[in-house]
């Protein structure tokens, strides 16, 4: 399945170091499913929103994929993409970019003609052919309705999908310069959460995360030094911290990394897909087989 990784440092800016491809490391791994794309979103110093991505149709991608990117930023946003919809284009890469935020999601949605048609002109925003970027789309709508509140707009997106799609799963996380949602539903997905102090759990330790299934390392030399709020697919150390969120339960993570925990949807979506309502593609893109 895709693999997202959140992290907010804010105020601060850090340097940090990702791998978003790592050579598998067992003849298990070697038969998984290979992925689709990779990309990072980053913020400038000026807060202008930086995307480096690349979709993995050749040889020279995976390359790309597996290079040290280093990068400074306030909030940083990584995802390896399994595609469910849309083809192996630059433009069906996460994460997306809207009004200065930053998207990346993992899960499928059903009936896009209906979402089409819900967006109106907010449709076009949507460059690509993916569900994700629809529904970017839609939070983008909610948040305007609602002056700009984004949590407000993630909220109103949610509730809206929940009630009007077939739904397998809409894990998200959305950035902005100093601010940072993660929101999970239903339970189909781990969405995991760690506050994890300066040094870590020893106190004097940089970041070093690594995923068990070779996808998305993240280093930081910076963050023995100062605080972090992680999101993650997968716990991605053994730091006791880690906790998963609950079906619904809508993360913020706000300047100076306080941090808010709401349930924002208790009940599951009104058309719940399931694995084998999927297409080939899309259920293998939820599972990575």
């Amino acid at each position: 399945m895709c693999r997202l990784f959140g992290l907010s440092a804010s105020p601060e800016r850090v340097r940090a170091t990702f791998w978003l491809l790592e050579a598998p490391d067992s003849l298990a791994e070697q038969s998984r499913r290979e992925p689709d794309g990779t990309g990072l979103g980053t913020f400038g110093p000026g807060g202008t929103p930086m995307v480096d991505k690349q979709p993995l149709a050749a040889y020279q991608d995976r390359r790309f994929a597996e290079e040290a990117k280093e990068c400074e930023s306030t909030t940083f946003v990584a995802h390896v993409r399994y595609a469910s919809t849309g083809g192996l284009d630059q433009r069906n890469t996460h994460p997306f970019v809207q009004r200065g935020r930053i998207f990346a999601h993992n899960g499928v949605l059903g009936g896009l003609d209906v979402l089409d048609r819900e967006l109106g002109d907010y449709r076009d925003l949507v460059q690509g052919d993916t569900d994700s970027e629809r529904f970017f789309a839609l939070v983008t709508q909610q948040t305007d309705r609602h002056g700009g509140d984004v949590t407000a707009g993630i909220t109103g997106a949610a509730y809206w999908a929940a009630e009007h799609l077939p739904v397998y799963a809409i894990n998200l996380i959305l950035t902005t310069p100093d601010e940072l949602w993660a929101l999970r539903y239903p339970g189909t997905h781990d969405l995991f959460v760690l506050q994890r102090a300066a040094g870590g759990p020893h106190g004097d330790r940089h970041l070093d995360h690594a995923s068990t299934a070779g996808r998305i390392r993240a280093r930081s030399g910076a963050l023995a030094e100062h605080p972090a709020v992680i999101v993650a697919s997968e716990r991605m150390d053994e730091d006791p911290g880690w906790q998963n969120l609950r079906s619904g339960e809508l993360l913020h993570v706000g300047p100076g990394l306080t941090v808010t925990r709401r349930v924002i949807l208790h009940d599951p979506p009104r058309h719940q897909l399931t694995l084998d309502d999927l297409g080939a593609h899309a259920k293998a893109s939820q599972t990575g087989q």
